[in-house]
């Protein structure tokens, strides 16, 4: 009887240990692949906004002299924009705010429809070309180089909990081969 009890419980303790060994492996396999995925996205961001040389204004610069812009943007006075974060705040508080004095704080849309209802007046042709232009440029900020970076630091997070996750679960299979030589 006790060795039918220690033979049932051999066989509980090696699937539970090939169990968990596999998800040791599956765990480092997510992580590698989120890791890659971080390194990825965040150099690539880089690398893209690095090549298009957009730099912040100086310290003290009139430029950051708004209060809609400046509070956002005098932690990057004088730096390249080169991060998501950096991308967001140029976007958001710089060529948003510039673009809102453009039409009276009108749209490309609006701007655009009325422009072409009235086709011979130059003044909404160069309006509708410059919101076109900056809400172009804040668009590919927000959605190439902020979103893209938030997802590569959602897949780094992602990659830590894997290896953690990893970790202590090692620990166990590690336990429960040690449980199992005592059977």
């Amino acid at each position: 009887m006790a060795s039918s009890k220690n033979n049932k419980q051999k066989s509980i303790d090696k699937l539970l240990t090939s169990v968990g060994s596999l998800i040791v492996v599956l765990l480092i396999v997510v992580g590698s692949l989120a890791w890659w995925a971080y390194s990825f996205t965040t150099s690539n961001v880089k690398s893209e906004l690095s090549s298009q040389k957009i730099y912040f204004p100086p310290k003290g610069s009139p430029a950051l002299a708004s209060p809609e812009i400046g509070p956002y943007l005098n932690q990057y006075a004088g730096q390249q924009l080169l991060t998501g974060p950096q991308a967001k705040a140029y976007a958001d508080h710089f060529i948003a705010v510039h673009l809102s004095e453009v039409a009276n704080g009108q749209t490309y849309a609006q701007v655009s429809t009325e422009s072409l209802a009235n086709p011979s007046n130059t003044v909404l042709k160069a309006q509708a070309q410059t919101l076109f232009q900056g809400e172009t440029l804040r668009g590919l900020l927000l959605g190439d180089a902020y979103a893209f970076w938030t997802v590569g630091h959602i897949a780094q997070i992602t990659a830590v909990v894997c290896f953690i996750a990893a970790g202590v679960m090692l620990i166990l299979v590690i336990l429960g081969l040690a449980h199992l030589a005592t059977l």
